[in-house]
């Protein structure tokens, strides 16, 4: 396993996001999702935001990404929707006709930690910690 790190810490930050299209309307083929993909990967530069996966449905997608812990993921997830929103809807105008309101996303979001181990094994080991040693 490799960490990430920075001056005083070694960390592995991943993330699962799903994002809806607004009213789950059918917009996404694979041009789109590829432009949509290199936008995320374009905006999360400053965020110190890595894409490992993505994929997409015709009416959402889903990212798998890495984040540092200073990484302030709403402030980030909202800045991507915004910008993605405007620039999807200008160089795809067609997809317009489909939205209500000129909203591309729904304005909640699904966002999973995501790691090595199941939540029960790591309860479990941080519940056997120093019980050796009595």
């Amino acid at each position: 396993m490799e960490l990430d790190s920075n001056c005083h810490s070694v960390f592995l930050l991943h993330y699962h996001l799903v994002l809806v299209v607004k009213y789950r309307k059918n917009v996404f083929d694979d041009t789109i999702s590829e432009f949509a993909k290199d936008m995320f990967v374009r905006i999360g530069v400053p965020y110190h935001i890595t894409l490992v996966q993505w994929n997409h449905d015709k009416d959402h997608i889903h990212i798998m990404f890495k984040a540092h812990p200073k990484t302030e993921l709403t402030k980030f997830i909202n800045a991507y929707k915004s910008a993605s929103s405007r620039i999807i809807k200008k160089e795809f105008p067609h997809i317009r006709k489909y939205l209500w309101k000129e909203m591309f996303w729904s304005k909640s979001f699904c966002l999973l930690t995501t790691g090595g181990a199941p939540i029960e094994i790591i309860k479990k080991y941080i519940e056997e910690q120093g019980q050796k040693s009595k």
